[in-house]
């Protein structure tokens, strides 16, 4: 509940840029998350709500179950890891931190501070050249079925993606040589080398070891066996019997909801001291976000990871509800959904134009009412290709960004900017023109994320104020996402890359890369192929460089190519997940200031599935 005053909050996130958090990604993952969060409706009313779930298959004492939405929308297909069409991201997401209920990693991301905590593997260590990665897998580690988790394992897991082709072996295979056994408890990733023999990118290889998860080699091999080696087969084969590492095992799903079990000879309680507290987890499969709003707000889910309108009325309702941080922005942000401009449409071609409309935007009027207040001001937490996150801030010297920065809402500025390029209204009618044609261009996002519909409109009325006419266009999402990476577009709005261990590397390259620019379909970033040789050179740099000194005139070298042709530029910063929580039945989750350290990642993903063992009754 709400517990911290305004004043601490302000001056923790003034003094150490704390804004963690997670929006979404742009998504490699090779989780199934399958609707986006990005919406905003009204919470439903009393007959509106879930599909029936009084059934007494899968029920569970409600003071031994965890309740979350947000995260599973429709029946899961599988549970296989290697499978492209899963959707159970309840217990598949290996993203930049994995969620590690049933299955787990090497190690566990923590945005809060960038660190790799041990899970499987105890340490890791990189060779001087960081051409071998050397991993010492935890002694206590076991399998389900009370067998050692080994180096064998670790191997085989790397060497069956990429045998069968699946998404994380046809990624990592491009900058993982091979994995290699030492001894039982030691594995060695090898990088992949280009022509010169450098590492072609250690930052993909270390990247692997917090997101895809460790399978037996055993059970794959008997996976393989009733499949016949058949590729497509075993990609798809639904694992019902599977055996894994995680604190949890699948109990029951269909399609009303989904509960998982603690496995109680869980090898863990040597690493965390103690089983996760809840013995079940359990996710109701709502039909819309309105009804895991209204059951949040009745108690019946206690973590939920949606976008709910102004949250604080929940608890100045007399809700036990709270969020990670007691006052605005309330969330912990770690992307930053922006707006990408085609640079080969007449008239975006021109940093003029970009800039002006980027200066006139009211992000102001964006974070209170779009979104509510979750996210800091551009004043804050200053413009740079950085989210606001410690760890980030560290990488980018903003002095030397000082006078590139846009606060937004200014027209003046912008109209003279225009005037001064010669970019005028000639005819008369309220809209500049180039060679005789008006600007006039389509911002587009999909239908239904109504925050974001809501941001664009304000970008719509912002071009009004300058002289440009901005149209918005919502399609439905599939149209939307054709469009956006075939490049059939002139403003979209997208988020890059959130918190990992290999960014802010990767969002760079998603805000200013060119080697995506020939992708028939391109889902990587740079959706409107801006071009820039020294933005090139700078991110292939990067992965190659130790030196934090040398990282930070890099990326800040980035952050000035990226503020002065302003090919995108972000609307807001955003939460990865939304972590809401209700105390009606639990309470100790993870706060700002805590002193735990946890992030607030719905106590399933990454180092925040540490809150499991804080969490308790209320009593």
């Amino acid at each position: 509940m709400k517990k911290k005053v305004l004043a601490m909050v302000i001056a923790s996130m003034m003094s150490a840029t704390l804004f963690a958090g997670c929006g979404s990604s742009s998504s490699n993952d090779t989780g199934n998350d399958t609707k986006s969060d990005d919406t905003n409706e009204d919470i439903a009313s009393e007959d509106e709500t879930t599909k029936d779930d009084n059934s007494s298959e899968g029920s569970t004492p409600r003071n031994e179950t965890l309740y979350f939405n947000g995260q599973q929308w429709g029946t899961i297909n599988n549970f296989n890891p290697m499978s492209a069409n899963s959707n159970n991201a309840m217990g598949i997401t290996q993203n930049d931190s994995a969620r590690v209920l049933i299955y787990e990693t090497l190690f566990l991301y923590n945005m809060l501070d960038g660190s790799l905590e041990p899970l499987l593997g105890e340490t890791y260590e990189w060779n001087d050249e960081q051409t071998q990665l050397t991993i010492k897998i935890n002694n206590d580690a076991k399998w389900s079925d009370g067998t050692d988790v080994t180096a064998d394992d670790v191997v085989y897991t790397f060497d069956t993606h990429v045998k069968y082709g699946s998404s994380t072996g046809n990624d990592y295979k491009n900058y993982i040589e091979k994995v290699e056994a030492t001894d039982s408890k030691t594995v060695v990733f090898y990088s992949k080398l280009d022509e010169s023999g450098n590492p072609i990118n250690p930052l993909k290889v270390i990247e692997y070891i917090p997101k895809i998860y460790v399978m037996q080699k055993a059970y794959l091999q008997t996976v393989e066996e009733r499949n016949n080696n058949d590729a497509e087969k075993v990609k798809e084969d639904r694992m019902d019997d599977l055996i894994a590492s995680g604190p949890y095992k699948p109990y029951y799903d269909d399609d009303q909801k989904v509960v998982f079990q603690r496995d109680d000879n869980y090898w863990g309680q040597s690493l965390w001291g103690s089983l996760p507290a809840p013995k079940y987890i359990a996710h109701t499969i709502f039909k819309d976000n309105a009804s895991g709003d209204l059951a949040f707000s009745n108690g019946e889910v206690d973590v939920s990871q949606q976008f709910i309108s102004e949250v604080w009325k929940m608890w100045e309702s007399g809700k036990p509800i709270s969020t990670y941080i007691d006052d605005s922005p309330y969330y912990l942000c770690a992307t930053m959904p922006s707006a990408w401009f085609n640079v080969e449409v007449k008239g975006l071609d021109k940093v003029e134009v970009r800039k002006a409309i980027a200066m006139a935007v009211d992000y102001d009027q964006i974070i209170s009412t779009a979104m509510s207040g979750y996210s800091p001001s551009f004043s804050e937490a200053p413009r740079s290709i950085m989210n606001p996150t410690d760890a980030e801030q560290a990488l980018v010297d903003n002095d030397a960004l000082k006078d590139l920065q846009f606060n937004g809402g200014d027209i003046e500025g912008a109209k003279k900017l225009l005037d001064d390029a010669g970019i005028v209204d000639t005819d008369g009618d309220g809209i500049r023109e180039i060679d005789g044609e008006n600007l006039s261009y389509k911002a587009e996002c999909p239908e239904g994320w109504s925050d974001w519909n809501a941001s664009l409109e304000i970008v719509a009325a912002a071009g009004k104020e300058i002289g440009i006419d901005i149209e918005t266009y919502f399609p439905d999402a599939n149209t939307f996402y054709d469009d956006m990476t075939t490049g059939n577009f002139e403003i979209c709005m997208y988020s890059p890359a959130g918190a990992s261990v290999s960014n802010p590397w990767t969002r760079a390259m998603g805000f200013l890369s060119s080697t995506y620019n020939d992708l028939e379909v391109n889902w990587s970033g740079n959706f409107g192929g801006y071009t820039n040789e020294r933005a090139d050179e700078l991110l292939a740099l990067i992965p190659l460089e130790q030196d934090q000194t040398k990282l930070k005139e890099y990326y800040t070298e980035l952050s000035k190519i990226y503020l002065e042709d302003v090919p995108s530029f972000a609307l807001m910063y955003r939460p990865q997940v939304f972590h809401t929580v209700n105390e009606s039945v639990w309470t100790n989750f993870p706060q700002l200031d805590d002193g735990t350290n946890i992030p607030p990642l719905d106590c399933t993903d990454g180092y925040g599935i540490a809150a499991l063992y804080h969490i308790k009754n209320v009593e």
